[in-house]
């Protein structure tokens, strides 16, 4: 249970939330006045409020709560099926597709239709995302790779842990880059004020995120981008996008402005096209591509895609 003692005259400066937000970074500005509205952070061993103001000498005293266990059900629901053996799964997910059970989404995922698909993942990956070794936004389309066992599981985490895993993105974004290609570097963390978006710092915090980037097509004044990340961080090519190109994706609810884009799109135009990696087992080199969707066609036309 952390506990904060107020005993310098800088620590008394402002609302209780916004102290802990700086020293919790783990947890959004929303959970944590969430926690004291529940009584989980006191003052002095006292119930308190979110924006109770800070003086020298207080206790802060905060108990965060064991999550609450989400029981998964099986779910049948279609998936499509790139390859499949008896100790993988590789599969194109479909924009709209949540891949695992959380708060706002406790079914409907791709974890309850694997969990239908193969009646043995249960387990793997912890329990509320059997088999689930990366992730894509529940926006973002394509290529995934499901473990089907633990000793899978172990390997393919290591693989993308050792940066051995091969990951080809397509993004359509608002503008054209000055340049035909390049490659993006920087840290990524959590934004300092808005905590559902991840940020480029500059501070030493975050973690190293490396795009490598080329330009393939366009259409109307934008651009596609071929994009090959270097690392996995969260919201990598969305962020580096944004703030290393200045072109945000096309669509992105979160790191743009959809309805003041320059086209209407109908879903944030990121997309996992290529995926390549040795088979946790047997070493065999594989490679897989999930087709661009239909919405992708206006950039396909002419785009030169040789990898």
């Amino acid at each position: 249970m952390p506990e904060y003692h107020l005993d310098q005259p800088e620590d008394a400066v402002g609302r209780l939330d916004r102290y802990l937000q700086a020293r919790l970074p783990d947890l959004s500005r929303a959970r944590i006045q969430d926690l004291i509205r529940q009584g989980h952070i006191t003052l002095n061993g006292q119930p308190t409020k979110p924006g109770a103001p800070l003086k020298l000498g207080q206790r802060i005293s905060v108990t965060i709560p064991e999550p609450t266990s989400v029981e998964v059900v099986a779910q049948d629901i279609p998936l499509d099926i790139l390859h499949e053996d008896e100790d993988i799964l590789v599969l194109n997910k479909p924009s709209g597709l949540v891949v695992h059970p959380a708060a706002g989404n406790p079914d409907g995922t791709l974890v309850n239709a694997l969990l239908h698909h193969c009646d043995d993942l249960s387990g793997i990956g912890g329990e509320a995302r059997p088999g689930i070794v990366h992730r894509l936004d529940k926006d973002t389309s394509g290529c995934m790779v499901i473990a089907k066992h633990d000793r899978a599981h172990r390997q393919l985490t290591q693989a993308f842990s050792d940066r051995r895993i091969r990951k080809i993105y397509l993004a359509a974004v608002q503008g054209m880059p000055t340049e035909t290609q390049g490659r993006l570097e920087g840290r990524i963390g959590r934004h300092p004020v808005d905590r559902k978006r991840m940020t480029l710092l500059y501070d030493g915090s975050g973690k190293e995120a490396v795009t490598e980037w080329e330009l393939v097509g366009s259409h109307r004044g934008t651009a596609l981008i071929r994009c090959r990340l270097l690392t996995g961080r969260t919201h990598q090519i969305r962020v580096h996008m944004k703030e290393g190109l200045r072109l945000p994706i096309l669509g992105d609810p979160l790191y743009a402005q959809p309805s003041r884009q320059p086209l209407a799109v109908p879903r944030l135009m990121l997309h996992a096209w290529r995926l390549a990696f040795n088979h946790p087992l047997s070493e065999r080199p594989l490679a897989f591509e999930a087709p661009p969707p239909a919405v992708f066609a206006p950039w396909l036309d002419g785009a030169s895609l040789q990898d």
